[in-house]
């Protein structure tokens, strides 16, 4: 009697369950992995392209933006031009991925691996999660900003919460804690502190008038000489949070439109960490699911036919093009990913001597899934290129270091996958991969409150970059929006002078610019 799992390409529930108990036992039993309870659902392609277009997020709150990437991505994926994910996943307790009724049985059983147990454990283990994000709330905070938008929109009006969720959302890269551990989201306080604004909202006269500053204690502070460092101090000056700094400080901004600052800042704080362990998340579920296909065909588990359009799948999936491919769009992080996971396989178990002299702790210690699970949890992409790249996969993926100086006219190469340019390419690499020089680095240095209340940005360069002057005037103009007041921002160089300066004069509403989301799918 056959042993197979399935022998043809449809699915049904029983076929799922029968899999995913064969998958959960190798997953678990034999890999040592330690996912969250699992949760799978099964939706169409169409509400898999609305989740897509809401950031994956099958609960979240109306925004225009969200219906043109739906209206984008269906037409897309009807002509043909473009394919959909094979499967969402929400890091939650109970982690629940979505998977598409239109997937193959093999497909749904690749995407099982994936994503409820690959990306699952990555979700509970990794420290940058666990400090970051709420697993168990995070739902039930999705659900409170949903409703908490939509009462806005009735109350206030569609135009006015768009207004302030399109500057939130240009604003959203500025509006995380990039250090220190942020306090988690509960529901029951993040409805007490609504339903508290709102009252008091109804009792005041003006809001717009109270949340001013009170012009005469200014003035009696400055008249004591405590003018410029006592208000930094009461503001927090600098202030790397944007977003945070006008929801606390604004002097125009109603409580409601603080309530919808702190939703949107709270969800980019939670996507904050996907941003910096994309390819470790991506390599992990595509190395577990890689493993978990093959043990079930040497167990007899899936037929040939079935390996071989998992294999094709896979194969696309981690395919890296050459730099002058004409498909090269930047490094695949499924392919450096999945690499680097067999490398530091291969290094555990076979190693040779030039792996034990670069990574001597552990060449040889021969549990490749220990190394392996303590990597997942105690790295981001940076700091895990650093310490994982080895030289013998530098030649494999044949990496080598661009070097581009504003005083010479052409590209350099500045070191190859050899001896001398191992440990500059690895860290060339690297510090692509570090959000800290990655990200422009703006502050909020200044507020005039006492006299003009000109809100002053600093933007410190990295390696004397400027910021590209059309985006950043668009921007500006949202940030005068929400402050109310004139803006400026100053580019300061690494010898601290003045590099370039903007201004924008708040007049009128915010220019009508496409406010796009963070996109963050895995």
């Amino acid at each position: 009697m056959s042993k197979l799992l399935y022998d043809t390409g449809e699915w049904n529930f029983d076929t799922l369950k029968r899999t995913y108990d064969a998958i959960e036992e190798i997953a678990i039993g034999e890999m040592g992995l330690d996912p969250y309870p699992n949760q799978i659902e099964m939706i169409s392609s169409d509400q898999m392209l609305d989740a897509y277009s809401s950031i994956g997020m099958p609960i979240f709150y109306n925004h225009w933006s969200f219906g043109k990437r739906f209206a984008r991505d269906e037409a897309m994926y009807r002509k043909g031009y473009s394919g959909l994910a094979y499967e969402i996943v929400i890091n939650s307790n109970p982690c629940i991925s979505y998977i598409m009724e239109e997937n193959t049985m093999t497909m749904q059983t690749l995407v099982m691996a994936h994503a409820a147990f690959g990306h699952n454990h990555f979700f509970k283990n990794n420290y940058l999660f666990k400090e970051q994000t709420d697993a168990s709330g995070i739902l039930d905070y999705l659900n409170f900003a949903k409703s908490y938008v939509a009462h806005c929109e009735e109350r206030h009006g569609i135009p006015a919460v768009e207004r302030i969720l399109d500057c939130a959302h240009a604003l959203m890269d500025q509006g995380v804690n990039r250090y220190g551990r942020r306090a988690r989201p509960s529901l029951a306080e993040e409805k007490a502190r609504a339903e508290a604004r709102a009252a008091h909202e109804e009792s005041s006269f003006s809001d717009l008038w109270r949340t001013l500053p009170n012009a005469q204690k200014d003035r009696r502070r400055a008249g004591e000489g405590k003018k410029a460092e006592p208000l930094q101090d009461i503001l927090g000056l600098p202030e790397e949070n944007l977003l945070y700094f006008l929801e606390k400080f604004s002097p125009r901004l109603k409580d409601w439109e603080r309530e919808l600052l702190r939703i949107v800042r709270n969800i980019a704080q939670y996507f904050f960490p996907q941003r910096q362990t994309k390819m470790m998340n991506e390599g992990c579920a595509t190395y577990c699911h890689y493993k978990i296909m093959n043990r079930l065909f040497e167990k007899g588990l899936i037929s040939e036919g079935s390996m071989l359009e998992f294999l094709t799948s896979h194969t696309a999936v981690v395919f890296q093009p050459d730099f002058d491919d004409q498909r090269y769009s930047g490094i695949n992080p499924y392919a450096l990913g999945f690499e680097m996971m067999c490398d530091i396989e291969r290094i555990v178990t076979d190693p040779t001597e030039e792996d034990r002299r670069y990574m001597p702790d552990i060449a040889g210690t021969g549990d490749a899934m220990a190394v392996l699970r303590s990597a997942w949890a105690n790295f981001r992409d940076d700091s895990f290129i650093a310490q994982y790249l080895s030289p013998h996969l530098m030649r494999k993926m044949r990496m080598f270091m661009l070097q581009d100086l504003a005083a010479d006219p052409t590209y350099k190469v500045a070191a190859i996958h050899d001896e001398r340019g191992y440990r500059e390419v690895r860290r060339a690499l690297s510090r692509q991969y570090d959000p800290g020089l990655r990200d422009p680095n703006i502050q909020v240095t200044g507020a005039d409150l006492p006299g003009d209340r000109r809100l002053t940005l600093t933007h410190f360069m990295h390696n004397d970059v400027p910021l590209a002057e059309n985006d950043t005037m668009a921007v500006l103009a949202y940030v005068a929006d929400l402050w109310g007041f004139d803006v400026e921002l100053r580019g300061v160089g690494k010898d601290d002078e003045q590099r370039y300066r903007y201004e924008h004069v708040k007049s009128g509403p915010a220019p009508a610019q496409p406010a796009e989301p963070l996109a963050a799918l895995v």
